[in-house]
């Protein structure tokens, strides 16, 4: 597997605190690579050869992010992905062999906040990382943000520019749902269970319906991309951009 070598060290300040990231790939060599390239970045590593490996150390410590390989024997990158969101909501970048959109796809179905395709650039890798850490501290915010859409959950507060938007709490659910990972494909199923619970008995036409409300109510306040529709896949938050 050919690597681009550089050095992350002088791509990256070293945080205060040093995150625990957990490589999974069953090439050593490549692993190796992630291994020195994230220590020298300042954060700690484990590492799992397959995906089955990676779920106990999952279960057993407390990891930040995991780095995971898609093409693995005994359980794929996708297999353990979806295992991990069955129990977590742990940031998850996949590394894949190839530019496949079929694969990002799916990846992004399944939870993935990213992808890196290989060959890569350690530097490239680590300010991924970075930025996908970053905005996982940005979610645990009580004010989220994103384009011209403010969403406070302390007051329950919706805004689109200066303009205040009344929601319902089904509402404000699942639009903070959808703002917490922005860049992700959310399917109805995905969005029920977040929405409503794992066992509720509710149709994606109430998801849909919703939707509907959502949009229109921005829509009102100028914002007419805040949902975007990825036909045959799901839903997903748009620019948010403000007209009015």
């Amino acid at each position: 597997m050919q690597l681009l070598v550089d050095n992350p060290k002088t791509a990256c300040d070293k945080p205060d605190m040093e995150p625990h990231i957990l490589i999974v790939d069953d090439d050593p060599k490549i692993r190796d690579v992630i291994r020195i390239a994230v220590q020298g970045a300042g954060m700690r590593t484990s590492e799992a050869a397959n995906g089955q490996a990676a779920l106990t150390h999952v279960g057993r410590e407390p990891i930040d992010l995991v780095l995971l390989d898609i093409g693995m024997p005994q359980m794929d990158g996708f297999e353990c992905c979806k295992a991990i969101r069955a129990r977590s909501d742990l940031p998850v970048l996949f590394l894949t062999a190839q530019d496949d959109e079929i694969d990002r796809v799916l990846g992004f179905q399944l939870g993935a906040d990213d992808f890196v395709a290989k060959p890569f650039s350690p530097r490239e890798l680590v300010l991924r990382i970075k930025a996908i850490l970053a905005r996982g501290r940005r979610a645990q915010s009580p004010v989220l943000r994103h384009g011209a859409l403010e969403l406070d959950s302390t007051g329950h507060a919706c805004r689109i520019g200066s303009a205040p938007i009344d929601l319902t709490a089904t509402e404000f659910q699942l639009l903070a749902t959808l703002l917490r990972h922005p860049a992700q494909v959310h399917d109805r199923n995905a969005l029920i269970e977040a929405v409503y619970g794992a066992n509720s008995t509710m149709s994606g036409r109430t998801i849909d319906s919703h939707l509907r409300n959502v949009r229109a109510k921005a829509a009102q306040a100028g914002c007419t991309d805040i949902i975007i529709t990825v036909h045959g896949v799901g839903v997903k938050l748009g620019g948010c951009t403000c007209q009015g």
